[in-house]
C-alpha cells in the first residue's frame, strides 16, 4: 500500500482488504487530511479503480459535460471513475471515499464471477472492514450506478454489521429477467458487455491493459498473465447466461433475498432504462423489508443526472441523513417523487406515496383486428398473420381528445398461434405526434428509446400465481411448454414501468414483432460509442444459438373475438384536483 496527499485529500493506495478465504483484495481509499471519524462511502465492482471515466468511456464522458457542465466545477476531475462517485466533491464534505476491486478484476487477485454469491460475501466482508478502520465512525454506506448497484441488492441480505445506508441508482435486481434473458429471451448485451467491459481489466492483464492517468501504475495489476491463465481465472458467465435458459439453481443463487433486506435506501430508476435500468429499482422498492426506503424515477441517459447537481444533492442528503445522522429534513421527503415524463424530454416532478399509484385507473384498450386499439373488445372472429423477421403489426388510437397520463407497470395479453413449436413477443408501447412521426426520449443506452419495452418467449408462458398481479405478469421460467403449430395459447406479457403524458391530437399505439424494435433503422450512436444505437442500445436479441432461425424466423398470428380479447392494461392517472 503507498499513502500519499494529493488533490487536497489523503489518498491509500492498493488499501488491502483479506476475505475469509484468505484473497487479497485491493482498495482505494480516499480520506480528509484531517485526522478524525467519518462516515464511509463504498463501491465494489469490476471496472478497474485505476481507470480514468475519460480514458475508458470517453463518449459517455462527453455527453456528460455537455450535459451537466457543472460536473467539471469543484475539482481536477483526475479521479472520475465510471458510474462512481468522485472523491474530489465528497471528502471535503468530511466522507471517506473507498473504492474496491472486486475479485478477479483490476488490481485485485482471484476468481472472476460477476455477481456470484461470493461476490455479494466480498461485499459485506468489505463494508465490515471499512466500518472498524481507525478512520471510520462505523457508519457505511453503498454507492454507485448499474453493477455498483445491482450488487447492493445481492449484498444487503447478507446484513453486514456496518451497513447504514445503500444508494442504488439504476441498478437491476432480477438476474434472470432482467441481466440475462428477457421474457426468458436471451439478451445480447452480456456477450458483448463481459468482455468490452470486464475481461479487458481482469486482474492479470498487466501491462497490456490500461494505465492510470493519475499513478501511472496498469489498472488491471502488475502481473502479465497468459490468456490461458486468464481464462482459467474467471468464470465463463456470458456462456452461462445462454447455456442456462430456464431459471435455474445457477440463476436463483443469484437473486436477491428482498425480504432480508433491513437498510434504509434511496432507489433511484430510469423510465428510459429498457432493458436493464428499470424494472429492478421498482421491484427491489416494493419487495425490500426495509422500512426506511424511497424511490425516484428520472429520465436521461444513464448516467447524466447522477453526476449533475440534481443526483448529487439527492445523494449527499440521503447520506448526510443516514450516514452522518443529521435531522436535514430527508424523512420528510415523499415516499415516491416522480419525473414525469412528457414529449419532448420535458419532465414534471411530482411527490407520491406509494408504487403503483393508489389512484391509478387501470384501463384495458383492446386490440382490434383493423389495427386499432378501442375500449371495447372485437365481437368477430378475426386473425392477423405477421413475419417475424418485419416490423410486425401496430394498433392505435383514434387521436386523443383528451390528455391522458400514463405511469405505472403495463401488461398485455395476447392470444397467439405460431407456424413453428416457439414464438418469440416484442411489445413496443408508441405514441406518435399528430404529424405521425414517434415520440421517442433519451433512454439510459440509446438516445431514442420509446415509450415502453415488454418481452416473452411462448414457451416460458407458464405464470407464478403467487406473485401475478393484473398489471405485473410474474412468470416462472422453470419450464418450457411447446407450441403445437397453428393452435393458439395465451400470453400474459410484462411491459417495464413508463410514464408519459400523452397530449390532445396524438395517438398512442401498440407493436407486435418478432424481433427487436427500431426507430427507423439508422444508428444514432455517438462518437467511440461501443454499440450501435437503434432504439434498444445493447439490449438486444440476435443469438441464433437461442433463437434458431427455423424456429423463430416463421410467422406468428394473432387471434380476436369471440374468446379471444387481447387487449393492453394500461396505467391511467387521474388529474389531479
Amino acid at each position: 500500500m503507498k499513502s500519499e496527499i494529493l488533490d487536497g485529500m489523503k489518498i491509500d493506495w492498493d488499501a488491502p482488504i483479506t476475505m475469509d478465504d484468505g484473497v487479497l483484495l485491493r482498495a482505494d481509499v480516499f480520506r480528509p487530511i484531517a485526522d478524525g471519524q467519518y462516515p464511509v462511502i463504498l463501491s465494489y465492482g469490476p471496472y478497474a479503480k485505476g481507470l480514468s471515466m475519460q480514458e475508458g468511456y470517453k463518449s459517455q464522458w462527453m455527453r456528460i459535460v455537455k450535459a451537466a457542465p457543472e460536473v467539471l466545477e469543484g475539482s481536477s476531475n483526475k479521479h472520475q471513475n465510471w458510474e462512481l462517485f468522485d472523491p474530489e466533491k465528497w471528502v471535503p464534505d468530511g466522507y471517506i471515499c473507498v473504492r474496491v476491486d472486486s475479485r478477479g478484476a483490476g488490481r485485485s487477485p482471484g476468481y472472476l464471477e460477476t455477481w456470484s454469491p461470493r461476490e455479494a460475501k466480498d461485499i459485506a466482508a468489505c463494508v465490515d472492514w471499512a466500518g472498524v478502520q481507525p478512520w471510520s465512525n462505523g457508519k457505511v454506506g453503498l454507492h454507485g450506478i448499474s453493477y455498483y448497484s445491482m450488487n447492493q441488492w445481492q449484498a444487503a441480505p447478507l446484513k453486514p454489521k456496518h451497513l447504514a445506508a445503500l444508494c442504488i441508482w439504476e441498478g437491476s435486481s432480477d438476474y434472470y429477467r432482467e441481466l440475462c434473458r428477457h421474457g426468458g429471451i436471451l439478451s445480447d448485451f452480456y456477450s458483448t458487455w463481459y468482455p468490452r467491459q470486464v475481461t479487458a481489466v481482469q486482474h492479470g492483464i498487466g501491462e497490456r491493459g490500461a494505465m492510470s492517468v493519475v499513478t501511472g501504475e496498469p489498472v488491471a495489476g502488475p502481473l502479465n498473465l497468459a490468456d490461458e491463465d486468464l481464462r482459467r481465472n474467471r468464470a465463463d458467465c456470458d456462456g452461462d447466461a445462454l447455456r442456462h435458459r430456464l431459471l435455474d439453481d445457477y440463476h436463483r443463487a443469484r437473486l436477491p433475498k428482498f425480504e432480508d433486506i433491513e437498510t434504509p435506501f434511496l432507489s433511484s430508476a430510469n423510465w428510459g432504462g429498457m432493458g436493464l435500468h428499470t424494472r429492478g429499482n421498482f421491484e427491489g422498492f416494493v419487495r425490500a423489508g426495509s422500512k426506511q426506503k424511497w424511490l425516484e424515477v428520472h429520465g436521461d441517459t444513464h448516467f447524466t443526472l447522477f453526476y449533475a447537481k440534481y443526483g448529487q444533492d439527492l445523494q449527499r442528503q440521503f447520506f448526510d441523513r443516514f450516514l452522518k445522522g443529521l435531522d436535514n429534513g430527508w424523512e420528510q421527503r415523499p415516499k415516491v417523487f416522480l419525473q414525469v415524463r412528457h414529449p419532448d424530454e420535458t419532465f414534471v416532478p411530482r411527490a407520491e406515496n406509494e408504487w403503483p399509484l393508489a389512484r391509478t385507473q387501470w384501463t384495458k384498450l383492446y386490440l382490434h383486428s383493423d389495427r386499432e386499439l378501442e375500449l371495447e373488445p372485437a365481437t368477430d372472429s378475426a386473425t392477423l398473420t405477421y413475419d417475424t423477421t418485419s416490423g410486425g403489426v401496430t394498433f392505435s388510437t383514434e387521436p386523443l381528445t383528451e390528455e391522458i397520463e400514463i405511469t405505472g407497470p403495463v401488461a398485455a395479453k395476447l392470444f397467439v398461434s405460431s407456424d413453428s413449436r416457439d414464438a418469440d413477443l416484442f411489445l413496443v408501447l408508441r405514441v406518435f405526434d399528430p404529424h405521425g412521426k414517434e415520440v421517442t426520449f433519451i433512454g439510459s443506452n440509446d438516445p431514442r428509446v420509446p415509450v415502453g419495452l415488454g418481452w416473452l418467449r411462448s414457451s416460458h408462458r407458464k405464470l407464478d400465481p403467487k406473485k401475478t398481479t393484473p398489471y405485473r405478469p410474474y412468470h416462472t421460467h422453470d419450464e418450457e411448454q411447446q407450441l403445437q403449430p397453428g393452435e393458439p395459447v395465451e400470453l400474459d406479457i410484462e411491459i417495464w414501468p413508463t410514464s408519459i403524458v400523452v397530449p390532445v391530437g396524438y395517438r398512442l399505439a401498440l407493436s407486435v414483432r418478432g424481433n427487436d424494435y427500431e426507430v427507423d433503422g439508422s444508428d444514432a450512436a455517438l462518437p467511440h460509442a461501443p454499440y450501435p444505437m437503434k432504439g434498444v442500445g445493447p439490449f438486444t436479441h440476435t443469438n441464433p444459438l437461442d433463437r434458431p432461425p427455423e424456429i423463430f424466423g416463421g410467422k406468428n398470428t394473432l387471434h380476436f373475438g369471440g374468446k379471444f380479447a387481447p387487449f393492453v392494461l394500461l396505467p391511467i392517472i387521474p388529474e389531479s384536483k
